[in-house]
């Protein structure tokens, strides 16, 4: 199933490069933890840049995992959106991915020029300063809500602005 990217997207993806390729805020080694099994995540880092289409918005954060086993990321719904998709980015094209890897004692970043979520079909677009909930879920653990802030449409985490 292939869809081709309108212009909402692509002004959608120009925003995304304007915003520039942020790594993880996080330096941290994230320890043996105790749990040999099991994944254990938390999320953190959570933010929508303010839309600048009436139709689509991206979204950024970091999943750790501090357990001893692997999981995906599967899928994202949120009342805001018709459609919550995660793409990759690889070699500077996005594309559609039915999960993200979680890696055990490891992160998943989702960031402007990389991996990211795509809200499509707003119900509403979401103005700086307000919050979008999402529901992640994943192929082994369960389900996670995280409040995403909605930041400017140029904000860039390792800034602040």
């Amino acid at each position: 199933m292939r869809r081709r990217l309108g212009p909402a997207a692509l002004v959608l993806a120009g925003a995304l490069a304007l915003a520039g390729c942020g790594g993880s805020d996080s330096g941290s080694d994230s320890g043996s933890g105790s749990a040999g099994g099991k994944a254990e995540l938390s999320v953190g880092s959570a933010y929508m840049p303010q839309p600048v289409s009436d139709e689509m918005a991206a979204g950024f954060f970091t999943v750790t995992n501090k357990g001893g086993a692997a999981d995906e990321l599967t899928s994202v719904t949120s009342d805001v959106a018709g459609q919550v998709t995660v793409h990759e980015t690889v070699g500077g094209a996005m594309r559609e991915v039915k999960d993200l890897k979680v890696p055990a004692h490891g992160e998943l970043v989702l960031k402007s020029g990389g991996d990211h979520l795509m809200f499509e079909q707003l119900k509403r677009k979401p103005k700086e300063g307000q919050t979008v909930t999402v529901e992640l879920r994943f192929a082994r653990s369960g389900p996670v809500k995280v409040e995403m802030p909605v930041k400017s449409a140029t904000y860039h985490p390792k800034t602040g602005h």
